[in-house]
């Protein structure tokens, strides 16, 4: 591949991620106005035409990984494994 093809290629994909970034914020927008209207008429689950809409409250347990290296260094240093991965970006 030439550079100016790469060069190309660069910005089209710079462009699409701006379009998706774009996209992302009007979806946050529009779910934002859904699910004001689910709070203004006090409820979790709803249907509209075909549609059937829920904002449910969901409790997850999470492992403190911060205070557990705290108070069991040693027990954390134990079981820690490190990994390789790869970061794509352009600036």
């Amino acid at each position: 591949m030439s550079t100016s093809e790469l060069i190309s290629k660069i910005r089209e994909l710079k462009e699409l991620k701006s379009y998706a970034e774009e996209i992302a914020e009007e979806i946050t927008a529009l779910e934002d106005i859904i699910k004001a209207e689910m709070i203004e008429r006090n409820t979790e689950e709803m249907t509209v035409d075909v549609f059937k809409i829920r904002w449910t409250r969901m409790t997850s347990n999470r492992f403190d990984t911060t205070a557990f290296k705290k108070t069991h260094a040693d027990l954390y240093a134990q079981y820690t494994k490190q990994t390789e991965s790869r970061r794509f970006s352009i600036t």
